[in-house]
């Protein structure tokens, strides 16, 4: 008899063990589902009341070159966020806005596509009711395609690159239209309509 219930108090406790450990591995895998549901935030639009006709990411393709607005934050030049951006690459911050792009351009084209010395043509602009000026990152002007804050670049035929783009801007907001431009083709979409 004593032996029955010390098996069966062994099985019971095999059996909560057992139990404990799927309802841990249950809510670990719970947990990280909905840590992985979690919205990526691609943009802060909204706070300066422009609504999306379309969401991000989005892409304008001229003459074999294709240009992707990944990600957009528009921030006050003051803020802590903008002057830590502005101190680390060596902006010029003497805007109100200090506007930072996670991009992607791609040259699916025959020919080298580029911004440099040899052709210093902007293959894309934003423009937010007035267009927004590209800003150089000075610390990393030099760095050819930098994936941390891009200026020159230059991409081979079936080369593409993600980086981060800043923008100063001084006007009002109006809609997020983005055009590209290469080799005399241009395209352009509008990611806001006009405000009215």
């Amino acid at each position: 008899m004593k032996k029955t219930m010390i098996i069966v108090a062994l099985a019971g406790s095999m059996l909560f063990s057992g139990v404990l450990g799927q309802v841990v591995v249950t809510n670990a895998a719970a947990a990280k589902s909905a840590a992985t549901a979690a919205p990526v935030v691609r943009d802060n639009l909204s706070s300066y009341g422009l609504k999306k006709d379309i969401e991000l990411p989005v892409t304008v393709t001229a003459g074999g070159f294709s240009y992707t607005l990944e990600k957009i934050m528009i921030m006050e030049t003051k803020s802590a966020a903008a002057q830590a951006l502005i101190k680390k690459y060596g902006y010029a911050g003497d805007q109100k806005y200090f506007i930072w792009t996670k991009i992607t351009i791609a040259n699916n084209s025959k020919a080298a596509v580029q911004f440099s010395s040899k052709d210093l043509s902007d293959k894309w602009r934003l423009n937010f009711g007035e267009e927004a000026y590209k800003s150089m990152p000075l610390k990393m002007a030099d760095f050819n395609n930098n994936t941390e804050a891009l200026w020159t670049w230059s991409l081979a035929p079936g080369k593409k690159l993600t980086s981060y783009s800043a923008y100063g801007y001084d006007g009002p907001f109006n809609l997020v239209f983005i055009r590209v431009e290469n080799k005399g083709v241009r395209d352009y979409k509008y990611v806001t309509p006009m405000v009215q």
